[in-house]
C-alpha cells in the first residue's frame, strides 16, 4: 500500500513517518522531503540546519558564526563543536 509524501506528493510504497516531540505525524518519501520541510532555518544566513547547528537563547544557527554575527556579545561564546550549547 502506497502513501503520499506530504511535500511533494509522490505515492510511494516504501515512505516513511516522522513523529515529532509535539506529537504531529508526517509521511515523506525521502529524507530530501523530510528534511525540507522539518528542518529548522538558520536565523542569520536562512539555510536549513542539516546538522548540529547552535542554540543560543531558543535560537537556531547553522554554526558559530552566524550566532556570533546575529547575537553580538552573547554569541561571541558560540565555538563549533558537535554537541556544544551555550550555557
Amino acid at each position: 500500500m502506497a502513501t503520499t509524501c506530504e511535500v511533494c506528493g509522490n505515492d510511494y510504497w516504501m515512505a516513511f513517518e516522522i513523529r515529532t516531540v509535539s506529537g504531529d505525524v508526517h509521511t515523506f518519501d525521502s529524507f530530501e522531503c523530510a528534511a525540507h520541510k522539518l528542518a529548522p532555518v538558520c536565523e542569520h544566513c536562512g539555510i536549513k540546519i542539516l546538522g548540529h547547528g547552535v542554540e543560543v537563547s531558543g535560537r537556531f544557527f547553522c554554526c558559530a558564526h552566524c550566532a556570533r554575527v546575529v547575537e553580538g556579545e552573547r554569541g561571541a561564546e558560540i565555538r563549533d563543536a558537535v554537541g556544544a550549547r551555550p550555557a
